[in-house]
């Protein structure tokens, strides 16, 4: 406690960041500090769990000393620390983990295992102070592709999931038969501006009738047939095209769902969140289609859509007010589903 203000601190390693923040009351930024390791990931062409899990190792007690510097607090007066227990990378969960058990333990602090998506989406409220549950909330980033009723802060129901490649996986996987690199979705977006959307027809997966479930594997097998077929006829392929019908063809499913999602449930609005959140055209898309159907639509500035620890923070703050700690037994659950998994975490 500092000034009669409820300080959380966040800790977030589930692939290659390592990221610590230090929030107040839930809502309020204090520090936010993020330490990548694109730079090094992208010679590889993806993240090398092995070489993300050391880095980790290596950067997170600079990570953690700076953002309590940057707060202006001492490890005394933070109320308890969140960190991310799973889903994500094994070894780069455990580094994570380990660390804010360790301090836990050390300072006498309580501990809050964080599920990364619940995070996420809790990253909304620091932006939107009006925003609060229920509302209906989209989640788009390389692992995931969700649309989530959240009921109450820590209650949540999955309304919709991709059955195959997420979003952001896709986008990753078409970037590299382009030859664009790592990672993906910046460079097909940028790319994409200089392209016709409607050039080529790739296809729109929208499964069973009223589903709300995500697919994109199809899609992506498009764009890979798309182009060993004119490689084969010796034909010159128009990159840009490519980008931008490729993520034309994303970009609509995932409004429509959205938009079905929306008058499934009566919410009057949407709040967005995950790395894929950042993509220009997405963005641009949600927020015609939701000011087009009178809806409100949330969407967090790019920094807190990537993985960052604010949204941990955020997330633990709203755990502990409902009494949800955790012990210093708390395990990583790489695969740990929202829905079901949560009751893991409170060990």
């Amino acid at each position: 406690m500092k000034d009669g203000k409820h300080i959380t601190m966040g800790i977030e390693s589930s692939c290659d960041e390592t990221a610590i923040a230090v929030v107040a009351d839930g809502r309020e930024i204090l520090s936010n500090v993020i330490s990548s390791q694109i730079s090094i990931h992208t010679q590889y062409g993806g993240v090398v769990p092995e070489i993300a899990s050391r880095h980790h190792l290596n950067n997170i007690p600079h990570v953690f000393s700076q953002s309590l510097e940057e707060a202006g607090v001492t490890l005394d007066e933070v109320d308890e620390i969140g960190v991310t227990a799973g889903p994500g990378l094994a070894g780069a969960l455990l580094m994570g983990t380990a660390f804010a058990k360790a301090v836990a333990m050390a300072a006498d602090k309580p501990l809050v295992g964080v599920h990364h998506i619940q995070g996420h989406i809790m990253a909304n409220l620091i932006e939107h102070p009006d925003l609060k549950p229920p509302f209906l909330a989209l989640v788009v980033s390389g692992g995931h592709t969700h649309l989530v009723e959240v009921r109450g802060y820590n209650e949540f129901k999955i309304l919709g999931a991709t059955r195959d490649d997420a979003v952001g996986e896709a986008y990753d996987k078409v970037a590299r038969v382009l030859g664009l690199g790592y990672p993906g979705g910046p460079k097909i977006d940028a790319l994409a501006k200089e392209g016709d959307k409607k050039a080529i027809e790739f296809k729109r997966v929208y499964l069973e009738r009223d589903s709300l479930d995500f697919s994109f594997s199809g899609t992506k097998t498009g764009v890979i047939n798309y182009l060993h077929s004119e490689e084969q006829r010796g034909h010159q392929v128009n990159r840009a095209d490519v980008a931008a019908s490729f993520q034309e063809a994303v970009i609509e499913v995932i409004s429509n769902k959205a938009l079905r999602a929306l008058e499934m449930t009566g919410y009057d609005g949407l709040a967005v969140a995950g790395g894929v959140a950042c993509n220009s055209a997405l963005r641009a898309r949600l927020t015609q289609m939701c000011e087009k159907a009178g809806k409100k639509i949330d969407i967090p500035s790019p920094i807190l859509c990537t993985d960052n620890g604010v949204m941990i923070a955020a997330a633990a703050y709203h755990k502990a007010q409902e009494g949800h700690f955790t012990g210093l037994r708390l395990d990583v659950w790489p695969g740990l589903n929202m829905e079901t998994g949560l009751g893991k975490l409170e060990v």
